[in-house]
């Protein structure tokens, strides 16, 4: 049955949040673009259909959860789709759909960051696997940015020298070094680190360091080859 190409929401529940589980399917073929909406929307994703990489780029994607992106098109092809994404840095994980033929193209969109690829004809199942996947892994990544501006924001709340404190303590130094260094008492460290860590969230010493370090407050230790290596 024909359907049309700008798909509405249907009244599915998705298996993630609305934002992320919306999939964007490019193809030039009408006829696969069809039936990718029909599979992907029984298991309840919502699926967006455009027949060129042109009018995916032109449209907003920012609340696509994942992309099924065909390699060879009229136009502009697959990589080049990619590649526009990448340089847009958009966090949205590509799947790349090819022909016979078409594994040293979709090679390179993986060295380019496309999360999978998918050979044509497709394994229905194995297609809703790979996508929903792709789905988990966009979720993870922006609930990782999300927490990482949390963080962000709690540590710009903090005072100066609670900064300081903070960046000092991640550097292994000691209350009395602290004290010290920025010329207070041991005291006024002590108190200035409880300040920190209630503000940052952190319920021990072991996770200010790792906040710290996940700010990039101090440098991380390279790991020192071993001599067989």
């Amino acid at each position: 049955m024909p359907r049309n190409d700008a798909k509405q929401p249907t009244s599915a529940t998705p298996p993630l949040s609305s934002i992320t589980s919306i999939i964007a399917v490019v193809d030039d073929d009408q006829a696969l673009r069809d039936s990718l909406v029909w599979l992907l929307e029984s298991v309840g994703l919502t699926t967006h259909a455009f027949a060129d990489g042109e009018a995916f780029l032109a449209a907003e994607h920012g609340d696509y959860g994942a992309l099924l992106l065909d390699v060879r098109m009229p136009g502009m092809s697959g990589l080049q789709v990619q590649q526009q994404l990448v340089e847009h840095r958009a966090a949205l994980p590509v799947i790349m759909m090819t022909g016979h033929g078409d594994v040293p193209m979709a090679v390179a969109a993986l060295k380019n960051g496309a999360f999978d690829f998918i050979e044509k004809p497709f394994n229905h199942q194995q297609l809703i696997d790979v996508v929903q996947q792709a789905l988990g892994n966009a979720y993870e990544q922006r609930r990782a940015v999300q927490q990482h501006r949390r963080l962000k924001a709690r540590y710009q709340s903090l005072r100066p020298k609670e900064q300081n404190i903070v960046a000092h303590v991640a550097e292994g130094m000691t209350s009395k070094e602290i004290a010290e260094h920025m010329q207070i008492s041991g005291k006024t460290v002590e108190v200035y680190r409880l300040r920190a860590m209630k503000a940052m969230g952190a319920a021990n010493l072991a996770e200010l360091v790792r906040q710290a370090v996940a700010l990039e407050l101090v440098p991380t230790l390279t790991p020192t080859p071993s001599p067989d290596e």
